[in-house]
């Protein structure tokens, strides 16, 4: 699953699906079904967190409008959360598929997903603990440093 999700879409299909969807809409007004989830599907694969959010809230307005595809639209959304390390939002959309069908796929992604969040808690956790610890160090060496301070004569 890891390589699945380290893979990037190459730059020049990513360039070949922006223009159409740009052509589409400067065409038309309107972008078919077809052309967003292309363009969006290239987006969560890109290299760059701007382009997988975007990718992100094309999925979605796909989801909320167009039934017929969700399946995949969700898949793709857990897909590209997943890559952008939104974790939350990954299992979310990995939960939704698996009430609409069993798929293995899925679970890999699943189990990932709660891998990977659980490598950030505990990262979260060694953080916090130490910086706790230095700002125990600091306070300790400024009350022993206000202790051992000479007294100055009158």
């Amino acid at each position: 699953m890891e390589e699945l999700l380290n893979d990037v879409v190459p730059q020049e299909d990513l360039e070949r699906f922006e223009r159409k969807y740009y052509h589409e809409l400067e065409l038309d007004g309107e972008v078919s079904t077809e052309t967003k989830f292309e363009y969006a599907f290239c987006l969560v694969r890109s290299r760059y967190t701007n382009d997988i959010r975007k990718g992100i809230m094309i999925l979605e307005d796909l989801a909320r409008l167009h039934p017929d595809g969700r399946r995949d639209y969700i898949y793709y959304l857990a897909f590209g959360n997943a890559r952008i390390k939104n974790y939350s939002e990954g299992l979310k959309y990995c939960r939704a598929f698996l009430e609409i069908e069993s798929n293995d796929q899925v679970r890999s992604l699943e189990e990932h997903i709660k891998k990977q969040s659980d490598k950030e808690v505990a990262k979260g956790i060694a953080v916090a603990g130490g910086a706790a610890l230095v700002l125990g160090g600091i306070l300790g060496l400024g009350i022993a440093m206000a202790r051992n301070k000479p007294k100055r004569e009158k």
